[in-house]
């Protein structure tokens, strides 16, 4: 490549309990800029979880994004006239990151009272390896496995 990477940023820990995954949520969960209210939504949702479940909040949320966290995807790729789907693993941090954001998208489109409470609900469900956040990694998954006999096109 002709130009080099750019410089990985640093993310700084969360004020409550210090861990740059909770940032990186928060970053994504975040609109138009507004940090506080995108942190008083996930702590909110955090306390929810941990009061419905008796357990601690921030072990379920990981075990949530653990479950919704996919180890491969498909990818078009155009051989001779015909698209094909390639199935192909993905990097670590984009496994992170496809994840989170499967979870906050689909948290929004739940029917909950609140950002927090979607949140929440979403959240108890990925820990159970339930709710619509899992059932799209299942059909990455399912896709994947459907079109391994392209994988010999990888790219």
């Amino acid at each position: 490549m002709r130009k080099t990477k750019p410089k990985k940023r640093i993310l700084l820990p969360d004020p409550r309990f210090n861990d740059t995954l909770v940032t990186r949520f928060v970053n994504n969960l975040m609109l138009r800029g507004k940090k506080n209210l995108a942190y008083n939504i996930f702590y909110d949702a955090i306390d929810i979880v941990s009061e419905k479940t008796n357990e601690d909040g921030l072990e379920i949320f990981k075990k949530a994004l653990a479950n919704v966290t996919p180890a491969v995807e498909v990818r078009s790729r155009r051989i001779g006239g015909a698209t094909f789907q390639i199935p192909s693993e993905i990097r670590p941090d984009r496994k992170v990151s496809v994840g989170i954001k499967n979870l906050i998208s689909f948290a929004r489109k739940r029917n909950e009272k609140g950002m927090a409470g979607r949140l929440a609900g979403e959240i108890i469900a990925a820990s159970k390896e339930e709710g619509a956040a899992f059932k799209r990694k299942e059909d990455m998954h399912r896709m994947a496995d459907a079109n391994k006999a392209f994988s010999h096109f990888r790219f």
